[in-house]
């Protein structure tokens, strides 16, 4: 179960990263996902897709796929809690008090 969850996981990681660098940045970014409205160019979607329809379509799919992940990164945290009741704080060795020893009396003076 883990496992199968852990590379779903995976796989909305690299999607969300592939999703983010397709996006256009207002620098330009590695923005392929849009291009010209009219013939299908290159880098166009032969007016399937214009430019504004890509951007809606990016940032929907950006926010599904953050919410994906959360709730992943949320499910897989809670399988991994093996039930143990352990906490890393048992493994702190406690301070040994000293033991009294006893101290050398002093004779009595005599006066």
């Amino acid at each position: 179960m883990n496992e199968v969850l852990l590379v779903i996981h995976l796989l909305i990681t690299l999607s969300l990263i592939g999703v983010v660098l397709v996006q256009k940045s207002e620098g330009g970014g590695l923005g392929m996902g849009g291009g010209g409205g009219g013939g299908g160019g290159a880098g166009g979607f032969g007016g399937f897709l214009t430019g504004q329809s890509t951007a809606n379509l990016l940032t929907r799919t950006t926010a599904i796929l953050a919410a994906a992940f959360i709730a992943s990164s949320l499910l897989l945290t809670i399988l991994a809690d093996t039930g143990s009741s352990r906490s890393i704080a048992d493994d702190i060795i406690a301070p040994v008090a000293p033991t009294e020893t006893e101290q050398p009396v002093a004779p009595p003076v005599s006066e």
